[in-house]
């Protein structure tokens, strides 16, 4: 497969930067920083490109194309980054279209097509097709972050392309050009349009015809069948899966299928996962939509990371298929349903009625890749061996003899994947911290078990630089170089995607795990689950990009707020991941206290969305105070770690005399001096203070009692009703009425509320600017007053939802050691989780909470909550009191003290509009605002006017 390519000197970064600039209207970026977020993809490899290019629209495109090839650079081009096998990498310049090309251009109902430019997310060509009842077949688990364009490269699939066929049957012509610099209209008869090709195929007929296209999933190497006479010489079909190297897409056409407007999900258990897929062939000759496996080690992960309650109830069996059908009718679907069942080789079996609990089974599939990052045994697992596909009558015994193979290696895996297209999926232990010797070692084994069962050695995701090198174990020699002659003909000089199919590089080569070192202890975070180690923790992003899914503008969810504002690489998860990993690798970031990494971290709300929301664990909130934590320790902070970082503290002082303080900050200009002094954006404002804290109110209640009884102290009269309410330093001086309303709500539901002497600050905003050493203390002291409740089993409920995230999150990463550390964490509640039922103590038998019949609710979860403690039991209390409800979808933007700081407005007002001020817009005029968190209440103040309610306000006050 050796192509003659030029043996000049690579080129200068800073001219091939200078070349396009020149060229080009799009950003160009050859920054450290911007480097390092696109040095790797969802793989194992690391490859740093020279320049990041973001082209606005086509021509713009080509010119960056020919400014590239008249500087000598290589090119590869990157969609949603989410490639598993290195394709989307290279060491010249990597462009990105899902920036800004990414324009649906098109939609064509009755030609039942769609013209799209390659950056368009296949989820939003999804909606818009849907009201014409249709959709595009292909559907990758990355649905809501994969790029046309590159699902184009890979010949993306899904588990509906056994109903509507893999990316390229689904192309209708693409617009491209060569590598050589020729553009070319590609669609069916047209081979001939690249010169040579034709003939190319004619010389070849009988290799074509006897290697290539033997089976649905084989898409190694270059399909070549879509060239034959009898396949209609189709070029478009044959570029798709090319994956980069020959050609780049410029716009393609592709078709649209109907959807079928009854669908219906059938689970059957097996004995296990080769059981299930005995049972495949069968299953398959009634026609279902998707038929899609997993196995029961996948299934104990996702218990492990995401809890029981994560799964739906699932037949017993320690392998599954998941089996959609689809018809016209109702009584067509469930004739289907009868027949797969009847042929199922199973007595264990579920229909899923529920649309909503079908949809998280398919959910758990979706997340299998992210999920099956970390073992059951909690150690690091790696794609390589990441879709291999055989025959799907052949699927049963090679699982068996797979599970053989990896018993031999001694390594693990978690596999799962498009069973009725015969492709696997698997996650596998492989050691990668010291060398790449045993991923080889077990790549060629599983290469040649592959090509033994007449499978392929990737069904979807391409070759790339995980199995370019094997691609002899499964095509003969004249097929391999038959790949050389056709890269000839398109890229002469081999600049396209270097690397991959065509002289493929290593296996081994470029592993970025391999070159993480350990990093060194310090008095920050432990770790716990990384093993104290911050480089596998951070080493925990596989690159799967969910946290890029479709968040921009459609305000689909929490992950990522500041992404969903600005659409940049390097405000999303995974690029903070790879600037902090580059940090730790270090060939382009200086280190975790470079200002590459400040500069990354910068729009990080620290909302801990991703440790929930990230299928793979990744907890930037966490990252972000340990760095913040080494960058400062012992050197001066920014001015807002002392003002807004030490707010607990301030707020105490402000208690001694807070009608003065109040008084003295009531003119506009005096808070405009104050609040910039402090380091804030003096768009905000300072809160009003609380004329009476909570404490103090219970200090002078507990005086005036003692006094009416003399002095003398009345026994408690003690009941199984007791729990503590902690009442925080931001709600005890700024929201005193709320605590009064927890304590009218809890003693109504029969509870002996204790109410602690001494205040017990959780330090939460001291962890959240890094300063970890005082963040212990301050939670040492918290246990010292808590401690002793939790130990005793007294459930202790938390009013404000950050502060009680940090309770059962942080307060065993900074103390991990102290016993009473997991009592607290693991003791304390939310008022919802208690008047549920979910905690130890419940309501008396006879209460009955307030009806909010006629109440309309725009509900905003703190992030905190929804991340930590879930929001699920305020779900399922609001639901039972009959209250209207309008849940937002995404972080309010202020974050504590990350939206009040200088140069953060704009975008915190940006991820405001995501999701909470059109919901406040658009909410009836009578509706309540329901915000437990103070950064929710205050937000929605200052930028709407609007005051919100906490859940125990809205409660005692129907009471």
């Amino acid at each position: 497969m050796t192509l003659v390519t030029t043996t000049a000197p690579a080129p200068r970064t800073s001219d091939v930067a200078a070349a396009l600039r020149e060229a080009m209207d799009g950003e160009v970026d050859a920054g450290a920083r911007r480097r390092a977020e696109y040095s790797t993809d969802a793989s194992n490899y690391r490859v740093p490109p020279a320049v990041v290019v973001f082209p606005r629209d086509a021509s713009d495109l080509m010119a960056a194309l020919d400014a590239a090839r008249e500087s000598g650079a290589s090119v590869t081009m990157r969609g949603g980054g989410t490639s598993v096998a290195g394709n989307s990498i290279g060491p010249g310049v990597v462009i990105d279209t899902s920036r800004h090309m990414n324009r649906i251009l098109e939609v064509d109902p009755q030609a039942r097509t769609a013209r799209v430019q390659p950056g368009v997310v296949l989820s939003e060509l999804q909606k818009v097709a849907a009201p014409h009842q249709l959709r595009f077949g292909p559907d990758p688990s990355t649905t809501n972050r994969a790029t046309l364009g590159g699902m184009i490269g890979n010949n993306a699939c899904g588990p509906h392309a056994v109903a509507h066929g893999k990316t390229a049957q689904n192309v209708h012509s693409l617009d491209v050009v060569t590598g050589a610099g020729q553009r070319v209209t590609a669609g069916p008869g047209t081979a001939d349009a690249v010169a040579g090709l034709a003939e190319l195929v004619r010389a070849n007929l009988a290799l074509v015809r006897t290697e290539f296209g033997r089976f649905d999933r084989q898409v190694s190497g270059y399909s070549l069948e879509h060239l034959l006479p009898e396949s209609g010489a189709d070029l478009a079909r044959f570029l798709v899966g090319t994956e980069g190297t020959l050609a780049t897409t410029l716009e393609a056409t592709v078709r649209l299928v109907p959807i079928a407007p009854v669908r219906i999900t059938l689970a059957l258990g097996y004995a296990d996962m080769p059981a299930a897929a005995d049972a495949v062939v069968p299953i398959m000759a009634h026609g279902p939509h998707a038929v899609e496996g997993l196995d029961a080690r996948l299934v104990e992960r996702i218990r492990l990371a995401k809890g029981a309650d994560a799964i739906p109830d699932l037949p017993p069996g320690a392998g599954w298929l998941f089996v959609e059908v689809g018809a016209d009718t109702e009584d067509e679907a469930r004739d289907i349903l009868a027949r797969v069942t009847r042929d199922a080789g199973t007595q264990s079996v579920r229909v899923l009625e529920d649309p909503r609990e079908a949809a998280r089974l398919w959910a758990i599939r979706a997340d299998g890749a992210g999920l099956a990052g970390r073992s059951s045994e909690n150690k690091e697992c790696w794609p390589g061996w990441e879709d291999a596909a055989v025959p799907p009558e052949r699927l049963g015994q090679y699982l068996r003899d797979f599970d053989d193979l990896m018993d031999s290696h001694g390594v693990t895996g978690q596999p799962f994947g498009h069973f009725g297209d015969g492709c696997i999926h698997v996650r596998l232990d492989i050691p990668l911290t010291e060398s790449g010797r045993p991923l080889r070692a077990f790549m060629e084994d599983a290469a040649a078990l592959v090509a033994s069962h007449g499978g392929s050695l990737s069904g979807e995701h391409g070759d790339g630089r995980a199995r370019g090198e094997l691609l002899s174990a499964m095509y003969s020699p004249e097929a391999v170089a038959l790949f050389g002659q056709v890269k000839a003909l398109f890229d002469p000089a081999g600049s396209l995607n270097p690397g991959v199919i065509v002289d493929p590089a290593p296996l081994d080569a470029d592993l970025r795990r391999p070159a993480a070192p350990r990093t060194p202890r310090s008095s920050g975070l432990a770790f716990a689950h990384d093993h104290g180690d911050l480089t596998e923790a951070v080493h925990r992003c596989t690159g799967v990009g969910k946290c890029r899914a479709d968040a921009i503008g459609s305000g689909s969810g929490f992950m990522c707020p500041s992404y969903a504002a600005t659409g940049d690489e390097k405000d999303v998860t995974r690029g903070r991941a790879r600037v902090l990993q580059d940090a730790i690798n270090g060939t382009l970031v200086g280190g975790l206290t470079a200002p590459e990494v400040r500069e990354s971290l910068d729009l990080c709300l620290s909302c801990k969305a991703c440790s929930s929301d990230c299928p793979s664990g990744v907890d930037m909130a966490a990252y972000k105070a340990e760095v913040l934590h080494r960058t400062y320790k012992n050197k001066a902070r920014p001015l807002t770690h002392y003002s807004i970082g030490w707010l607990p503290r301030w707020l105490r002082v402000v208690g001694v005399a807070p009608r003065l303080v109040n008084a003295l900050l009531r003119p506009a200009w005096i808070q405009r001096v104050a609040v910039g002094a402090a380091g804030m954006d003096t768009r905000r404002r300072l809160p009003e203070f609380a004329a009476t804290p909570f404490r103090r109110s219970q200090e002078a209640k507990a005086r005036r009692a003692s006094a009416g009884r003399g002095g003398r102290s009345t026994p408690v009269q003690r009941t199984r009703r007791r729990v503590v309410l902690w009442t925080d330093s931001f709600t005890d001086g700024l929201d005193p009425e709320i605590s009064q309303a927890f304590l009218t709500v809890l003693e109504d539901a029969g509870f002996e509320v204790i109410v602690p002497d001494a205040q017990a600050c959780c330090g939460v905003t001291w962890i959240s600017t890094g300063q970890l050493d005082a963040a212990r203390r301050r939670l040492q002291d918290l246990l010292q007053i808590l401690g002793p409740y939790a130990i005793n089993g007294i459930p202790i409920i938390g009013v404000e939802p950050s502060c009680t995230a940090t309770l059962r999150s942080d307060l065993t990463e900074l103390l991990p050691e102290d016993p009473r550390a997991a009592a607290v964490a693991t003791g304390t509640y939310t008022l919802a989780e208690v008047l549920t039922g979910r905690a130890p103590v419940q309501p008396r038998r006879d209460w009955q909470p307030p009806r909010l019949d006629g109440v309309d609710l725009v509900v905003q979860p703190h992030c905190h909550q929804y991340s930590v403690t879930g929001f699920g039991a305020d779900r399922e209390l609001l639901a039972s009191l009959g209250a209207t409800v309008t849940e937002t979808s995404g972080c309010c933007g202020l974050a504590g003290n990350w939206g009040t700081e200088k140069g953060h407005y704009d975008v915190s007002v940006q991820v405001a509009e995501n999701s909470l001020l059109p919901a406040l817009r658009e909410a009836p005029q009578h509706s309540v605002y329901l915000a437990d968190g103070v950064s929710c209440r205050t937000q929605a103040d200052e930028l709407a006017g609007v005051q919100g309610r906490h859940l125990a306000q809205l409660l005692a006050e129907r009471l």
